[in-house]
């Protein structure tokens, strides 16, 4: 089948993660274990937060979700990688490239949002306590995790027909690890000028819109902090919100620079570089940060042991 005098493209290759064919059985130990330390890890505290019921609060509602999500996060990218590890054919079809890029924009998108949604929970808590019950009941918890995870469904469903729906005929190497936009765009065999306008505008308000009602949020939250009279009072409520600050750090420093940099300083390795930062570096800190900083999550941990 040939359209625009090409051969269109029926399935994608990877090209290899390093040019040094020696590596690739240890790169794929190392790859494995830090996959299963993510996925004991988040399993871990969603068991924990399911079964204990101290830590039956909003919270631990929101990091429920949010370790649901790092371990589907990593699910769809990892256990291809490691596949492709060993074999010599590191192809994906079409298909099958057009549903990775789905579910991980999905779980990603519905990520940022989360993350949002967690620094409003800990807004309330700390500037608004008398009325925190009230504003942070479980309709509420319901209703914030549910339109997060309805952007999630409905921008990445967009995002995939829109890079999906364009042609794909002749180059079919993508220099990268997984199916993501940037990579994809650069095999599409017409000017793409227009798309890469759309799909920055669309990641920039993705991407920022979520991080500035982060850095809104916080702004309140060290403002009361700073007028509490107590030093001590200040350590303790810190350290409820600590966590969460730490994980957005890791979170958006790889995101904003991945996605949000200039075309210029655009390179192919270094993103499969910064990729890796938010696909296996952030989701196996997540566990070590929550539950080293928390000390409810220390005590579940040793009531279900």
């Amino acid at each position: 089948m040939t359209s625009w005098n090409h051969t269109v493209v029926t399935y994608f290759q990877f090209l290899p993660f390093s040019g040094i064919p020696e590596i690739q059985g240890s790169l794929f130990c190392l790859v494995l274990l830090m996959y299963l330390s993510i996925l004991v890890g988040n399993t871990l505290i969603f068991v924990i937060t399911m079964v204990d019921a101290a830590l039956h609060s909003p919270m631990y509602f929101f990091l429920k979700n949010f370790s649901f999500l790092e371990i589907g996060y990593t699910t769809t990218t990892i256990p291809k990688m490691l596949v492709n590890f060993l074999t010599k054919s590191k192809g994906i079809s079409f298909l099958g490239c057009a549903s990775q890029m789905y579910i991980f924009s999905l779980l990603g998108i519905t990520e940022c949002c989360l993350l949002a949604a967690m620094a409003y929970d800990r807004y309330e808590a700390i500037c608004h306590p008398l009325h925190y019950t009230t504003m942070m009941s479980w309709n509420m918890c319901f209703l914030l995790s549910a339109a997060s995870w309805l952007v999630g469904v409905l921008v990445a469903l967009g995002q995939t027909v829109f890079i999906f729906t364009l042609p794909y005929c002749g180059l079919n190497k993508i220099n990268h690890f997984f199916c993501d936009l940037l990579p994809l765009l650069k095999l599409a065999c017409v000017d793409t000028y227009k798309n890469e306008i759309t799909t920055y505008i669309i990641t920039v308000l993705l991407i920022l819109v979520p991080f500035l009602l982060i850095v809104v949020s916080y702004i309140q939250i060290l403002h009361t902090i700073f007028k509490m009279p107590s030093a001590e009072d200040k350590r303790k409520t810190f350290s409820t919100c600590s966590s969460h600050l730490v994980v957005v750090t890791l979170f958006y420093r790889s995101g904003i620079v991945t996605y949000l940099r200039p075309k210029a300083f655009y390179s192919s390795s270094s993103s499969k570089l910064l990729s890796l930062s938010y696909t296996l570096m952030s989701p196996m800190m997540n566990p070590l940060i929550y539950s080293l900083r928390k000390k409810e999550m220390k005590q579940a941990l040793k009531r279900l042991i």
